[in-house]
């Protein structure tokens, strides 16, 4: 039986291709060779359409949880090849779901003699190859890789009738942050095509142990993060764990040895493995561990805040005004807190309810209110991972009562 047609995937497989046109264009004018194959429209909605309704089924009583690239299999590498190619189906994708449950695994998808089939299974995708991923029953994240460690950069996220397209041009705001910029794929300035992002690597790390943790970053040429901490630090570091830096600063030389590679992802599994201790994990601009267990408390002297700005990077979303309370919990609350306190330092907080946001206090906005901090920016699904937070400071000093939290 032939499901309806999923509305949602013609809505948006227009703009999904003129995306992903543009960006392979660009790369190739830049001389790269590793790109995909531009999609076309109805391969597109063909692909979201089966991955809609295989997210409606149940396997065993699962949800199926899938990835499929769309590429023919010549452009997979080492890649598992059916003898005989499945149709493109929903109760097809449901079964062999299980297969590729695992991180990193896809299901190659591609059009032969008319007919989208399901080819095989492959770990290697090329760059700007469209993926579309089952995270949950009814929800749908498009996305493309362009860097050498797999990072995904969502394009869309579709949950039920709801489209979110991300914006592009948002992340050429000037107060736009650079974790948010590698998020939605834009180079920050003074960083190398394909030069690691570790907050961002922090952050997709941070959601493995499912029990919410906060991330402080405070500047290495200053104590001042301290007067927004309880002392004493019950798991202080001294002095400073310096694996991580150890291993950025050799990135330029090493980043393409598999064993440089791996010592980085433990290292920064283990770093973002102590934000599940009650209380914020520390660490410098150097990405050297300080402290971990850490409470957060209002600087002497700092007003509470009072509202946050909110704004999507996505495609029509317009700002609101939200309440501290409507932030989240008190990780959240004593987060905002800091970054409004200490305005050189960024949290990153992972909500145990999945849900992703990144923040930044914007300049302007904390000259204008009291106590105000600005631009929560929540950003569509990562990678499975939902809750995600990174919050800036500005320069403003403001008077109030002291502030505790964890």
């Amino acid at each position: 039986m032939t499901e309806p047609a999923y509305p949602a995937a013609r809505a948006v497989a227009g703009r999904i291709h003129e995306h992903f046109v543009d960006h392979a264009v660009r790369a190739r004018q830049r001389g790269r060779t590793d790109v995909g194959i531009e999609p076309e429209v109805a391969d597109i909605e063909a692909v979201i359409d089966a991955a809609f309704w295989a997210s409606l089924r149940r396997e065993e009583g699962l949800t199926p949880t899938i990835s499929m690239a769309l590429l023919p299999p010549e452009r997979a590498g080492q890649s598992i090849r059916f003898a005989t190619e499945l149709p493109l189906r929903a109760t097809v994708l449901a079964k062999i779901g299980p297969a590729v449950e695992r991180p990193g695994i896809h299901l190659g998808v591609w059009r032969r003699n008319g007919e989208l089939n399901v080819w095989g299974t492959t770990r290697m995708i090329p760059a700007f190859c469209l993926v579309v991923e089952v995270v949950a029953s009814g929800l749908l994240v498009i996305k493309h890789r362009n860097d050498p460690f797999g990072k995904f950069v969502n394009v869309a996220v579709l949950e039920g009738d709801q489209i979110k397209v991300v914006d592009e041009g948002f992340s050429r705001d000037a107060e736009c942050p650079g974790p948010v910029k590698s998020l939605l794929g834009i180079e920050a300035p003074g960083r190398a095509a394909g030069q690691v992002d570790v907050l961002v690597q922090l952050a997709a790390s941070m959601r493995v142990h499912h029990r919410g943790g906060a991330l402080l970053v405070v500047p290495s040429d200053s104590e001042t993060w301290r007067e927004s901490i309880v002392s004493p630090v019950l798991y202080g570091v001294d002095p400073p764990f310096s694996e991580l830096a150890d291993l950025i600063k050799r990135e330029s030389t090493e980043s393409d040895s598999h064993e440089w590679q791996e010592d980085l992802r433990r290292s920064i599994g283990f770093v973002a493995g102590l934000s599940a201790v009650d209380g914020a994990t520390i660490i410098n601009d150097r990405y050297e561990l300080m402290a971990f267990g850490a409470k957060i408390m209002r600087r002497r002297g700092s007003a509470a805040v009072d509202r946050v700005v909110m704004t999507e990077p996505v495609e029509g979303s317009e700002t609101t005004y939200l309440a501290p309370s409507q932030l989240g919990g008190t990780r959240h609350l004593s987060a905002a807190q800091f970054v409004n306190d200490q305005r050189d330092a960024i949290a990153l907080v992972a909500s145990q309810d999945g849900r992703f946001t990144r923040r930044i206090a914007r300049r302007q906005l904390l000259r204008a209110g009291h106590g105000e901090i600005a631009g929560r920016f929540a950003v569509p699904e990562l990678e499975h991972a939902r809750g995600f937070s990174v919050e800036r400071g500005g320069e403003e000093e403001c008077d109030g009562d002291e502030f505790h939290g964890c």
